[in-house]
């Protein structure tokens, strides 16, 4: 909750990715906030008010999974309406000619984001198919796994798109961006 507070006002790409993790840090504890709480959330050098805190939080988050169906997969629709905008946004970015660095950007990892969803999702959107890259890749290190050279290339492109969509993302929420 703290972590996801800051990382919404710093970078929304990161905010969405840690948001994905908390969902599936809820399903491994089967949605249940009495698990999360004792095998979970009692691990954290808080206070107590703290704790509470973010037992509530956590605690709607499972009431929100649970309503929305969210239980085994998907994301919850808190995260959906973020990447929508993020996939506005990138819409918009590309369709003005005002950011040429972006689209630079943008046409170096298409030929990525062309080849992971013919090997995965054809009906994702190329935003959240990026998002599911860089996803993937983090619970690949988290497990100690092998990352081939060629991965670690196309993750490090799409690393610096998204980071570029994320930085437009904030500067359009604090000053505005004028497209045309």
């Amino acid at each position: 909750m703290i972590v996801s507070r800051d990382l919404r006002k710093k970078n929304i790409a990161e905010y969405l990715l840690y948001m994905w993790q908390v969902e599936d840090i809820i399903r491994a504890y089967d949605c249940s906030l009495t698990r999360l709480r004792r095998e979970y959330i009692s691990r954290f050098d808080y206070d107590e008010e703290q704790l509470d805190e973010l037992t509530d939080w956590y605690g709607n988050l499972v009431t929100m999974m649970n309503q929305e169906g969210k239980r085994e997969s998907g994301h919850l629709q808190i995260n959906q309406v973020v990447l929508q905008q993020l996939t506005e946004l990138n819409a918009q970015l590309l369709a003005s000619t005002k950011f040429p660095f972006y689209t630079a950007q943008y046409y170096k990892v298409l030929p990525f984001i062309v080849e992971l969803r013919n090997r995965g999702d054809k009906e994702q959107g190329e935003i959240e198919t990026c998002l599911n890259a860089l996803y993937g890749t983090m619970m690949l290190r988290l497990q100690n796994r092998e990352i081939s050279p060629d991965t670690k290339h196309a993750i490090n492109e799409i690393t610096t798109f998204i980071g570029m969509l994320s930085d437009y993302y904030q500067k359009d929420k604090e000053e505005g961006l004028e497209f045309e």
